[in-house]
């Protein structure tokens, strides 16, 4: 079954999204994107999955998770990720709102330093004064940074377990929209 953005298999999203390619080491298969998803989180450099699931999930959708993945971490973020999670909280529910933009992206200060401010930026990628568009990065690129600079703070021993729950919180939100 391919998903609302038609991605049969793993090599459909590499073909429509090439940026992917600057992200991950692993090459696509012929694979339907969840198993190789699931492939990836159990080989040789599990953080794969968590970008693939960031270009696989539509833009919206790829934000929320990251919120909710950093959402999870949030004992291990300064104060100022906090306010910026918040914010993008705000601005993912109600995204037709113009106050939640402005307010959104006049809290950013690039380039991003710290996992909140990678999905901040992930919410604010369309908004014209950021030129984000014109990187050749889609939003993706920051939602990944996002989770793996959250998973980065997390103690070693905890790693794994973390990307695995965030992955298959991904996968859910895949199978949702599917």
């Amino acid at each position: 079954m391919a998903n609302e953005l038609g991605y049969r298999t793993a090599r459909d999203l590499f073909l429509a999204c090439p940026a992917i390619a600057r992200d991950m080491k692993s090459l696509a298969t012929g694979q339907p994107p969840l198993d190789f998803c699931r492939a990836l989180l159990a080989g040789r450099v599990p953080e794969e999955a968590v970008t693939f699931c960031a270009y696989l999930l539509p833009e919206r959708a790829a934000v929320w998770w990251g919120h909710e993945c950093l959402s999870n971490v949030a004992e291990l973020l300064a104060d100022r990720d906090l306010d910026l999670l918040a914010l993008v909280h705000a601005r993912v529910g109600d995204p037709d709102n113009p106050h939640h933009q402005a307010v959104l992206s006049k809290s950013l200060d690039l380039p991003p330093a710290t996992p909140a401010a990678w999905i901040a930026l992930a919410a604010v990628w369309r908004d014209p004064t950021f030129k984000m568009d014109s990187s050749g990065f889609p939003a993706a690129h920051a939602v990944n940074a996002a989770i793996l600079a959250g998973l980065a703070r997390a103690a070693l021993a905890d790693r794994f377990t973390l990307l695995s729950v965030f992955v298959e919180m991904g996968i859910q939100m895949v199978e949702m929209d599917a």
